[in-house]
């Protein structure tokens, strides 16, 4: 019998037997195992349990780091995942008061960008990102930068606070171009929205029909400016495990729209019903949330499903919906969800919407009076934080628009929309020349949640929050990416002569 024949007869050990008995049984690894749970113990008998806790991160966090940098793919759903639970009540309530839980985000982005990084050196492969998109990123970026040396800025710790969220963040963008490359993990991702998106919507569900549970209940009586905010018209606002309805709300239009765009796909009939059951139930649990600045956005994003789309079968079902919704608005009702619906669409006598036009009419002076800005971070949570006594501290922007005039002046105003108005253009241009009927449809979709999310930014911040900003760069980069799919597809090469 030849040596491979006897090497080949010998059974091979399992893993179990590989590992943990022939190299967790060497005295060395025992006695280091051994000394470092009674340093552990005594770590968490000393500390407290918070102690426990952070060493149960620290244990889990290094072999996550190692999958984020060397597996990107991995990397981007991780990072979604804990953009949607990073403000959930539940894991905010197991760690101590003034945790910086953003710093998981952070750490996260980073790994992201520093895997891109690694990547590229090895493919040295920039057309992908040879697009308008991401130029007026890089633009928006560098007018982040230099908005720290903005001589009207009352505090440059809230722009380091506020830099991260309006313009770094916003590199995840070239990630998500680079690294998603076939269609597959494209319905990898849409799967997984929807599938977080339903677990938020469940725990509105419940929040709505059952109750709160007992964290947050707590936390909602921990602030009484917070409780009287959610408490209107006899009715708690609902937000599922998101930070506030207003997050909720958009989310559950986004995830609304991404099935209704995903109805146009040549699937089976069964998925056409899961996804219009998802649909409805997102829909229903939106009204929870008594956030009147989303009950605009399905018309309005209907609307440029009709435009985008234009057939009779498409305006016959607009014309039906248009319909059923002025049914909905003059409906006489008692219930609270639907009176709150039905003001959305009235809002000259709504006494919020009138607060903020006297508002956002108040500051204009000093917009068009500081070209670029009072300085990141000047309004809002860090701006009372880190110049308290400051005129802009005090002021409630409310709008994500009326932010950025604010705190970047007229002349990032001015660039933000045009960069707005270009993600749209190439999606819808984009959209008209993909050939693939497939690709087709995850880019109009895409088009439609974010031109919904365009609009929504005028009410409320829609921008600035997680998850809704990391699903805003992943639809953008969506864009870029089936067109490129397509490209590689259906459209022909280059000859190469010699």
């Amino acid at each position: 019998m030849t040596d491979d024949r006897i090497r080949d007869s010998v059974p091979k050990k399992t893993i179990w037997e590989n590992i943990v008995i022939h190299k967790f049984s060497k005295p060395v690894v025992l006695v280091f195992l051994l000394i470092t749970s009674l340093f552990i113990s005594f770590i968490i008998a000393s500390q407290g349990v918070a102690a426990g806790i952070l060493i149960l991160i620290f244990i889990i966090a290094l072999p996550l780091v190692y999958c984020a940098v060397a597996y990107p793919k991995f990397a981007i759903v991780l990072f979604i995942i804990a953009a949607f639970f990073i403000n959930y009540q539940f894991i905010l309530s197991m760690v101590p008061p003034d945790t910086p839980v953003g710093l998981v985000m952070d750490m996260l982005t980073y790994m992201l960008i520093l895997g891109f990084f690694i990547k590229q050196k090895k493919e040295r492969n920039w057309t992908y990102f040879d697009d308008p998109i991401s130029y007026f990123i890089l633009a928006w970026l560098i007018y982040n930068l230099l908005e720290a040396i903005n001589p009207s800025a009352a505090s440059v710790l809230a722009w380091v606070y506020t830099v991260r969220t309006t313009a770094v963040l916003m590199l995840l963008y070239f990630v998500f171009v680079f690294q998603i490359r076939t269609k597959d993990y494209i319905k990898l991702l849409f799967k997984i929205w929807l599938i977080l998106e339903f677990i938020a919507g469940m725990a509105a569900f419940v929040q709505e029909n059952v109750g709160f549970f007992g964290f947050e209940t707590r936390w909602l009586n921990a602030d009484t400016l917070r409780l009287s905010l959610l408490f209107i018209y006899g009715h708690m606002r609902k937000f599922g495990i998101f930070s506030d309805p207003v997050v909720f709300a958009y989310n559950m239009v986004a995830a609304s729209l991404l099935c209704l765009g995903l109805l146009f796909a040549n699937i089976r009939p069964f998925k056409k019903g899961v996804l219009v059951c998802l649909m409805c139930f997102y829909l229903m649990v939106m009204l929870y949330s008594g956030t009147r600045a989303a009950y605009v956005l399905i018309p309005a994003a209907i609307g440029m499903l009709a435009i985008l789309k234009f057939n009779l079968r498409i305006l016959v079902a607009v014309l039906i919906a248009g319909f059923m919704l002025v049914v909905l608005i003059k409906i006489p009702t008692s219930n609270p969800s639907l009176v709150r619906f039905q003001t959305a669409f009235n809002p000259s006598k709504d006494a919020s919407f009138n607060v903020r036009a006297e508002n956002q009419h108040r500051i204009q002076p000093y917009i068009l009076s500081h070209p670029i800005g009072g300085g990141l971070g000047s309004v809002g949570i860090w701006g009372q934080r880190f110049a308290p006594n400051s005129y802009l501290a005090k002021f409630p922007p409310d709008s994500g628009y009326v932010r950025v005039a604010v705190e970047t002046g007229w002349i990032g105003l001015l660039l933000f929309c045009a960069f707005n108005f270009i993600i749209l253009q190439r999606g819808i241009y984009y959209y008209y020349i993909i050939k693939d009927p497939e690709l087709k449809t995850y880019c109009m979709t895409m088009v439609l949640i974010i031109f919904a999310l365009d609009i929504g930014n005028y009410p409320q911040q829609a921008f600035v929050q997680y998850p809704t900003n990391i699903l805003f760069y992943l639809a953008m980069a969506m864009i870029n990416v089936t067109m490129r799919l397509d490209k590689q597809k259906n459209w022909p090469q280059p000859a190469i002569t010699g």
